[in-house]
């Protein structure tokens, strides 16, 4: 584990644990909920309040799709999910390449198994490169990968905070669309932002039952809480046009997700503006985010 700090600030990080953060705690308080998801088995009940989402974000359907006249499948890596999800960059350990008191530098480096001609957990090379800093008075993310194969390979990347929340919490935010789901949580439906799927206007958060991606995301989301907890806003690059939220009610978080793809986007190449970049050998995407707690309750 390796701690940062400024200020007010305290950063814990979980090189280990697929580059996670621990806690990130503002004063005290807990920005981000550390849970322990025993559906993540990768994670091994350590509790996370953060992690990168490389190379790809939410579910590939049923872990098969074709790519440059290959076929390819991968396995599910979450308990009672046939699809897999979030890449595997958070079922790995990643190397610290630089350490300061505010800042650090992590990198996960993937080589797909030796003979494998179509590795389950992801059949390209790349590297991930993820910066972490307590600068002023936000924390600032920074995710970049560099794809190290000799083709061409799909690329998507994102993070997927816990946020904490509590009675009365909103959140508000812009998006022109929301994608409805079948079943299987994957994509069947976009429906505009409007009525129930508008968050222009601050909703509660704390109650409300929610698994959906939304596009044309706007870059900026705002969480308000009633209680001592300061409040907190989301900043991320226009690279980033989609935002997943999870709620559950009473769960005590909120999951609050800029990502660059949809959901299953390798497998809808009919629409627009999915979100994979498709990168030749020795090109990089990537992208910031910025948090930012406030008070002002």
């Amino acid at each position: 584990m390796l701690e940062l700090k400024n200020g007010r600030h305290r950063l814990t990080l979980l090189p280990e644990t697929g580059g996670a953060i621990g806690q990130w705690q503002v004063d005290g308080c807990d920005m981000f909920f550390p849970l322990a998801n025993p559906n993540l088995r990768a994670q091994q009940g350590v509790e996370v309040g953060a992690y990168p989402l490389v190379p790809y974000s939410n579910r590939i359907a049923h872990g098969a799709f074709s790519f440059g006249g290959e076929e390819f499948q991968l396995s599910p890596n979450m308990t009672g999910e046939t699809h897999p999800i979030h890449g595997n960059g958070w079922e790995n350990a990643w190397r610290v390449m630089h350490q300061g008191e505010a800042h650090a530098v992590l990198v996960f480096d993937h080589t797909p198994e030796e003979g494998e001609q179509n590795d389950p957990h992801w059949p390209f090379a790349y590297r991930a490169v993820l910066s972490y800093a307590l600068q002023g008075d936000q924390l600032d993310v920074s995710i970049v990968v560099e794809n190290r194969d000799s083709r061409e390979q799909p690329v998507g990347l994102g993070f997927h905070p816990y946020v904490t929340v509590g009675e009365g919490t909103t959140l508000s935010f812009d998006a022109k669309y929301v994608w409805l789901t079948d079943e299987e949580k994957l994509p069947k439906e976009a429906k505009p932002c409007e009525g129930d799927w508008s968050f222009h206007k601050p909703k509660e958060i704390s109650e409300c039952s929610i698994d959906n991606g939304f596009g044309g995301f706007s870059g900026k989301a705002f969480v308000k809480h009633t209680d001592s907890l300061p409040n907190l806003t989301i900043e991320a690059d226009p690279i980033f046009e989609h935002f997943v939220v999870f709620s559950q009610p009473k769960s005590g978080f909120v999951g609050l997700e800029p990502v660059t793809n949809m959901t299953d986007a390798i497998n809808r190449p009919t629409v627009a503006k999915r979100g994979i970049h498709v990168l030749k050998p020795g090109q990089r995407v990537g992208g910031n985010m910025h948090f930012r707690p406030s008070d002002g309750r």
